[in-house]
This record gives structure tokens, sequence and C-alpha cells, in this order.
């Protein structure tokens, strides 16, 4: 399976018709949006627009930019393509998606404890997939993908926890834009901060 995976557009239109063609481009099975996808519910007018003009799948879940309102409307406006990942999940093939938005700071603001309960629920529905992917906004506590200054870490425990629980392939994340684009390992969980730009991801 063919994925791509960008997070943080933050209402930038050119970004999303961007990632759009790569979509094309690349025969993506699969397009994934992992949260901030508004600057707190600006911008998100016709954001979704090119993916549903190629008719590509697209699950999304909220950044601590985004509201789940945002989210909900988002889902009524384009439901012939879209799949919210914010405590669901769902199977393309023997894949299983699930996932949490939101962060563990910020304006939408959810606890370590409702990040790790919302995980939990999400993954049941597809603890029989093959393979996983966890989508979530903020990166996993103490990785590459969390740091920020001199050596300070700002990712959520409850997705590391989740992640060396619940095992699955890949985790992608962004919300730390310093760290855009990199990639780590939490046992054999690789994952990704996907970034504005997108990163193919082979599962």
């Amino acid at each position: 399976m063919r994925i791509l995976a960008a997070s943080d557009i933050h209402g930038d239109l050119k970004a999303a018709e961007s990632l759009a063609k790569k979509a094309k481009k690349e025969r993506v099975d699969l397009v994934i949006l992992a949260g901030d996808l508004s600057i707190f519910g600006n911008g998100l007018e016709g954001l979704l627009k090119p993916f549903s003009d190629l008719k590509k799948k697209v699950a999304i879940i909220p950044g601590n930019h985004d509201s789940e309102a945002d989210m909900f409307m988002l889902k009524k406006r384009y439901s012939d393509i879209l799949y919210d990942l914010h405590s669901y999940a769902f199977k393309v093939g023997g894949v299983g998606f699930f996932g949490c938005g939101l962060a563990n700071i910020g304006p939408n603001e959810l606890s370590e404890n409702q990040i790790k309960k919302r995980i939990q629920n999400s993954f049941r529905y597809i603890s029989d997939a093959k393979k996983k992917v966890m989508v979530v906004h903020v990166p996993p506590y103490k990785t590459k993908l969390d740091v920020i200054g001199k050596d300070m870490n700002v990712g959520s425990t409850a997705v590391r926890e989740m992640i060396e629980k619940l095992k699955p392939e890949k985790c992608i994340c962004g919300h730390i834009h310093e760290t855009f684009s990199l990639e780590d390992k939490l046992g054999g969980t690789t994952v990704i901060n996907a970034g504005p730009k997108g990163k193919i991801i082979e599962i």
C-alpha cells in the first residue's frame, strides 16, 4: 500500500494543491493529513477540494490549531472521500489505521490520559489487522521528532506508551516544525514527522 502523509498545512491552499499533484503522480492509495490543517479554524475553505477533484481518499485528524467542530464540518462537506481518524479507525485491505488528534498542549488540548484512552479505543476496532498504522498529531516523547530548542523534549508520553504497547508498523505525526520530515524508531515502529511537503510511505 502506498500512502502520502503530510501535516501542518495551516490553511495553505497551494500546499494542498501541491500535495494533491504529488498524490496523483505517485499513484498513492491514501492521503493522510496528520493535523493542523488550519490556523485556529481559518483557511479550511476549499483546502480538501484538490483531493476531492482527484477522488483521492483522505484520512484526517485535528491538530492543536483545529477543533473537533472543524473536522465535523469537513466530514460533512467531503463525505465521499474523507476518513475521520480522531478516536476512530478503518481498514484498507489488510492495513488498519487508528489514532487520535489534538495535542497535549495548546488551545485544543487533551490530557495524556485522554490521548491514551482515545488511542486504545481506536485501536480495538482494527486490532486484528495484519499491519497497523497509528496517526497522531503530537510526536512521541523523547525521540528525534519532539526536540525543540536545546534538547527540550515536548512530545506525548501517552503516544510513546501506546507505540511501545501496540507496536504499529508506522506512526505518522507532525506538530513540531523544527523536525519536519525526520524519522525515528521506537522498537519495530518507524515514527515519521510528515510535515507540509509530505512523505511517501510504503506499507
